[in-house]
């Protein structure tokens, strides 16, 4: 069965565009003109949100903040006019998976396309049913099977990135991953990843774990490792 893709843009030509090349490459697709209608038409059946970030009425990135507080983890690209570092940070902040800045290539856009529903699959297939689906450390429970983070008695609501970072650092406690490390493993099929990407989402996974955060430690000019005796 194809993929299937939600495009969310208030510009139809670029919609069209798009609808018409991601249709070429096998994908199935719906567009959506404004994050309020796209809001009605999203479904558990979508595998990933193609979002536009400047339009009428509720932003991209207000979208997109409001599906992670919902819980739903459906991986989303950005598409946006603006390109600053800044503007790529707050995409990330608000649980995006990637960033395309307009104008754009269509080889490009189906490049990343390609890799986040790639990546999103694999995390999901690759689970080794005879290993411990679960890390225990104390009070935090890392649930591999479920994708899910438990403190205590509180489920925490994470991306799948954050959680794949998470799960990274905890299968190798208190070893460092260098942010290269993280990159080649956790991005190493999305182009154009930064060091500064990678401490975006180490710091939004420490600021959910609260009180925990502690045991998410960075060794200065080396990275970050899982320390669980903090």
């Amino acid at each position: 069965m194809a993929d299937k893709i939600l495009i969310v843009d208030d510009e139809r030509d670029i919609c069209e565009i798009l609808e018409f090349n991601l249709n070429k490459e096998g994908f199935e697709v719906e567009c959506a003109y404004s994050a309020e209608e796209a809001m009605q038409t999203l479904s558990p059946e979508f595998d990933l949100i193609l979002l536009d970030v400047m339009m009428g009425g509720m932003s991209g990135y207000k979208m997109a903040e409001k599906l992670r507080k919902e819980g739903n983890q459906i991986p989303i690209i950005f598409l946006t006019a603006k390109d600053t570092e800044n503007d790529m940070l707050t995409g990330f902040s608000v649980g995006g998976d990637d960033y395309i800045s307009k104008p754009f290539s269509i080889k490009a856009v189906v490049v990343r396309v390609k890799a986040v529903i790639k990546r999103s699959k694999t995390e999901t297939d690759t689970i080794n049913p005879k290993k411990n689906c679960q890390l225990v450390f104390n009070n935090i429970v890392i649930d591999r099977e479920n994708k899910e983070l438990t403190i205590g008695e509180n489920k925490i609501i994470l991306t799948k990135t954050e959680f794949e970072i998470l799960t990274l650092l905890a299968e190798h406690p208190n070893r460092v991953f260098s942010r290269d490390d993280m990159i080649e493993t956790i991005w190493n099929e999305a182009p154009y990843t930064t060091e500064r990407t990678v401490d975006v989402h180490i710091a939004r996974l420490r600021k959910k774990m609260g009180s925990y955060a502690s045991v998410i430690t960075n060794r200065s000019g080396f990275g970050y490792r899982f320390n669980p005796s903090e």
